[in-house]
């Protein structure tokens, strides 16, 4: 099983001049740790997390070093400290380079790279196309969905194919979603953005041209989070 097999398709991004505040009005809505940031040309250049925005000093978490461990911290540190925690907009608080995976990339591969660097979750690259976001939940639903097959068969990517046309025709919001198909058995689990979209994803499990299983995991977003 590779990192596309599991990752999340359709990722929410934002672009480097998005202010700090909507990137976690995004993150709440969205119920999401992370976006990653591209550029117009839909190059990713970045990507912004839930610890790139935990010091703040409009929520009054700003870090507040004692005087003599400012004294060891050189001032190009207290610089870039600074804009990362005074910055308002994803080109000043983004961590990069940004830690990626190959669509490719074995499960094992994957979960390798997310431990050597500390990080949840990466961007599942094609070539120079981000195509996806792969994270740590996403590996542990995949090595379960691995128990039936190890490798999704041709049939297998026929059945996810017939559901993507499904959930197309549908027109849901699919971008919280994650699908694998694994021995004819369909796993979906993610967010909906509404108990109508929620059904709306089951029903085209359903009908979706070969699947013998549905494992459905799919929750819906809360409205206080979802309202515009």
């Amino acid at each position: 099983m590779l990192a596309r097999d599991v990752m999340t398709p359709g990722v929410i991004s934002v672009r480097p001049e998005t202010s700090v505040q909507d990137i976690a009005k995004t993150l709440v809505e969205r119920n999401i740790s992370g976006v990653p940031v591209v550029d117009k040309g839909g190059r990713l250049v970045g990507i912004v997390s839930e610890g790139d925005l935990m010091r703040r000093p409009e929520s009054q978490t700003e870090h507040r070093r004692s005087w003599w461990l400012k004294l060891l911290i050189s001032h190009d540190q207290k610089v870039v400290e600074y804009i990362k925690t005074h910055g308002r907009h994803a080109a000043d608080v983004m961590s990069r380079p940004v830690i990626t995976v190959a669509e490719d990339a074995t499960l094992e591969v994957v979960a390798d790279t997310l431990q050597k660097h500390r990080v949840k979750r990466a961007p599942v690259m094609r070539g120079e196309k981000m195509v996806g976001i792969v994270s740590r939940a996403d590996l542990l639903h995949g090595l379960i969905a691995r128990q039936a097959s190890h490798a999704p068969s041709t049939d297998d990517n026929k059945i996810k194919a017939a559901l993507a046309r499904e959930l197309a025709t549908a027109e849901v919001d699919t971008r919280l979603l994650n699908i694998i198909v694994t021995g004819g058995v369909v796993h979906i689990w993610g967010l909906a953005m509404s108990a109508e979209d929620r059904e709306a994803v089951r029903v085209a499990a359903e009908a979706a041209a070969g699947a013998k299983k549905i494992r459905f995991n799919v929750d819906v977003v809360p409205r206080s989070f979802s309202a515009e």
